[in-house]
């Protein structure tokens, strides 16, 4: 696979909902996050390309909003260590300044510090 990350990323100790804000339905649990991407950990595959509007479950009303509301692109998807799961990579998009700062709070309230996840 390229890599095309440029900002480490950060596993953080939470595992927030995330849901396709148009359909309603649950697709995972946020597995690490950074300013321009997120992972999630899920049961199902997703085809690169798509775009998503993502709703991130916040661990509590702390960051002023108890959820992210963030346009999304899945850039890659495999399989997790555990076969009955998938690692979906998704390119954050149109991000607000607001919402940046909140994901950087989150980056550093429950942020893993010094954890290289190898790749």
């Amino acid at each position: 696979m390229d890599e095309r990350r440029t900002l480490k990323r950060q596993h953080i100790m939470f595992y927030s909902r995330v849901f396709d804000r148009q359909t309603g339905a649950f697709m995972g649990y946020l597995g690490n996050l950074t300013e321009t991407g997120a992972m999630i950990i899920s049961e199902e595959a997703l085809e690169k390309g798509i775009a998503f509007n993502l709703r991130i479950d916040l661990p509590e009303d702390i960051y002023g909003k108890p959820l992210l509301n963030l346009t999304a692109r899945s850039v890659w998807c495999q399989r997790d260590i555990d076969p009955n799961f998938y690692n979906i990579g998704f390119a954050l998009q149109e991000i607000s300044d607001d919402d940046i700062d909140v994901i950087v709070q989150i980056i550093d309230d429950y942020g893993l510090q010094g954890y290289d996840s190898g790749d």
